[in-house]
């Protein structure tokens, strides 16, 4: 099944799926949570300390990468407009668009708190805005099946990265900020989790291949933002995402449970091979996934008992 076909096939899921989000949707507003009384002008000399901040640095580095990330929206609206909105016509268009309306107030609220609070330094914020922004780097799923997949995934990790880092703030007014985009987020995934499915029911063979491959090959948005892999490090390192939040709270309750991918019938050969790719892949990463949270547990006694 092409593109085409399956957009037609799932025509009527979707306007199901967009009627549902629509109706569990909360409206809000990006000014009404930032905490404007806290701001102050910027001097023309202004020079950012680290001081001027209460937020840990691995905290920042994660305010960082999520604000850069979500300001790439022209370039993920570009890919699924692509995919979805441009060939599928109808509810895939109403809700590529609607997504997009909605994506585009997670970077107004957070870059609004981080400059009313002087949480991270606007100057470098900007310039890494301009580097991420001119590089137009982000994922491109090479067709529908493969969107629906790594689209899924990737809604529900920016999720959970969101809410750690709220919970991490130690201020309501932070907090608030990232469980209203996290929020949204959740929603975004459950529309592509539910779609998927459906993709999967339609045609088995072809939609085990692109999970197999989005699985496989998965990556966080944020390749293109400057010092990445440096940021990446300090998030996982601080429990705000890394492996094993993708393996226990991603791999589990979505690949193997929810799609259910071990008892998927009708695949064939193809298809019976990229459940074999995949099952092997998640088995290997239960086993990091387990050595990495060891590893913590033990650091975390460690470090209690003052050794």
């Amino acid at each position: 099944m092409n593109d085409l076909d399956l957009l037609h096939e799932l025509a009527p899921t979707a306007e199901q799926l967009l009627e549902r989000h629509l109706e569990a949707t909360r409206t809000w507003y990006p000014h009404a949570v930032v905490p404007w009384s806290r701001g102050e002008d910027f001097e023309a000399d202004y020079e950012w300390d680290p001081a001027d901040a209460v937020v840990p640095a691995p905290v920042r580095s994660a305010l960082f990468v999520n604000l850069l990330t979500e300001d790439n929206l022209p370039y993920y609206f570009r890919d699924v407009h692509r995919m979805f909105g441009g060939p599928g016509g109808g509810a895939w268009s109403e809700w590529t668009r609607r997504w997009t309306a909605e994506e585009g107030r997670h970077a107004m609220a957070i870059r609004d708190y981080l400059v009313v609070t002087r949480s991270i330094d606007p100057v470098a914020l900007e310039d890494a805005r301009m580097v991420q922004m001119s590089s137009g780097e982000v994922p491109e799923p090479p067709t529908a099946f493969h969107g629906f997949a790594y689209l899924a995934i990737q809604e529900l990790a920016t999720r959970i990265a969101h809410r750690n880092t709220g919970k991490m703030l130690d201020d309501p007014a932070g907090y608030e900020v990232m469980a209203r985009v996290a929020s949204d987020e959740n929603l975004h995934f459950l529309f592509y989790r539910d779609i998927a499915k459906a993709a999967l029911e339609a045609d088995p063979s072809t939609m085990m291949r692109a999970i197999a491959d989005e699985v496989i090959g998965f990556a966080m948005p944020g390749t293109g933002i400057p010092d990445f892999a440096a940021h990446s490090k300090a998030i996982a390192k601080a429990g705000i995402y890394d492996l094993v939040a993708h393996h226990e709270h991603i791999l589990v309750p979505v690949v193997l449970r929810h799609w259910d991918i071990e008892n998927v019938e009708g695949l064939d050969a193809t298809g019976e091979a990229a459940r074999d790719e995949l099952v092997a892949y998640l088995a290997k990463s239960g086993r990091v996934a387990a050595r990495m949270a060891d590893k913590r547990a033990a650091a975390d006694a460690a470090e209690l008992a003052g050794v």
